[in-house]
């Protein structure tokens, strides 16, 4: 049985595929991730993608838009209107405008996957140890209702290290961070991190 996989990024569906293969299910990749910064990190997992599809012969479907201004639109007032609370008080890294950005993707796939015959969807975000699981599943689930397909749910994260060793023997391209501007500015802003350690710590 076909099932459309999001796909955030290359090296996250490494574990997804495999797992999905072994339950009988045939993955089919959707890469819609208007969320990256910049432009050539996009293209790089864009790539990155497409090359990973390849190597392992999965069916891939591409959404070949750099939507960074649409991101912003949506995002941004949320960023604001918090004064940088988002960004910088929140240990955890789960942050308000983390929520428009999973709900913006898992709707978009349930709704692909509405107009092109696929009853079932999932998403490698699911892989991740760094993303809020039960916020993206409540969000998956209701986008599949809207469009009356099925959400299929599995904690991808039992697979963490062996999707990382799969990403290496496939020498696929692996980013260093979520992808948005924002938490590119939290993965390499010196400054950002030693306020975040001065307001932690008292």
């Amino acid at each position: 049985m076909k099932i459309l996989l999001h796909m955030c990024c290359a090296p996250c569906s490494c574990y997804c595929v495999k797992k999905l293969r072994e339950e009988g299910y045939e993955p089919v990749g959707y890469f819609f991730n208007p969320n990256i910064h910049p432009y050539q990190e996009w293209r790089k997992r864009l790539k990155s993608a497409r090359d990973f599809a390849e190597k392992i012969s999965m069916e891939l479907h591409v959404v070949n838009h750099y939507g960074l201004r649409e991101f912003l639109k949506k995002t941004f007032p949320v960023v604001e209107s918090l004064e940088g609370d988002d960004t910088v008080k929140n240990p955890d890294g789960r942050h308000n405008r983390c929520k428009i950005c999973y709900a913006w993707r898992l709707n978009e796939t349930a709704k692909f996957a509405a107009e092109n015959n696929f009853e079932i969807f999932t998403s490698s975000l699911f892989y991740s140890i760094h993303q809020n699981h039960e916020l993206m599943k409540k969000i998956a689930e209701s986008s599949a209702k809207q469009f009356g397909v099925k959400f299929f749910y599995e904690d991808f994260r039992a697979g963490w290290q062996e999707g990382i060793d799969l990403s290496l023997e496939l020498e696929l391209y692996r980013q260093n961070y979520c992808g948005c501007i924002f938490s590119e500015e939290e993965r390499f802003s010196n400054d950002l991190k030693k306020l975040r350690r001065k307001i932690f710590k008292n």
